[in-house]
């Protein structure tokens, strides 16, 4: 069951509002917006959060434990979502897992309708297009001249 109606630019210093791993849903003038609450980790290269830039699971049990970096060298490369604030390091927020997303990023190659994934992106925060088999796809391009993405992260 989903949480509806959530704020999801909330974000919780020490105590979280949310079970970690809730699902909230938001509907919007864009269409069905789904979310995760997740804890942010900044990673060995304290790399801060930012709104609107892509997340990653942090390390081997990031995707269990809920936790999240935009350190892309700290991931093992599955992406898991869209930061919707800047939680802090140790701090609790939402990130989009599924719907229409505006990164604030544009994304490095690749054109419309491309299938996006954090393997060969070239910073963090960031997606790639695609390039085999074997990448997790966790995004397709939309209007690529907007940043535009529809997220199918994992739940």
């Amino acid at each position: 069951m989903y949480v509806l109606g959530i704020t999801a630019s909330a974000t919780a210093a020490s105590i979280p509002d949310f079970a970690l791993g809730t699902i909230g849903a938001n509907v919007t003038s864009d269409g069905i917006k789904v979310y995760k609450y997740i804890k942010y980790d900044t990673g060995g290269g304290s790399v801060a959060a930012v709104a609107d830039q892509v997340a990653y699971y942090y390390t081997l049990d990031g995707y269990k434990n809920h936790t999240v970096t935009s350190d892309l060298s700290d991931s093992v490369e599955i992406g898991a979502g869209v930061l919707q604030s800047a939680p802090g390091d140790g701090e609790y927020g939402w990130i989009q897992i599924k719907g229409p997303a505006t990164l604030n990023l544009a994304l490095t190659a690749g054109a419309d309708g491309d299938p996006l994934t954090p393997t060969g992106a070239g910073a963090d925060g960031t997606l790639d297009v695609s390039a085999a088999v074997t990448d997790n796809v966790c995004a397709i391009a939309g209007d690529i001249s907007d940043k535009e993405v529809v997220c199918d992260f994992p739940l």
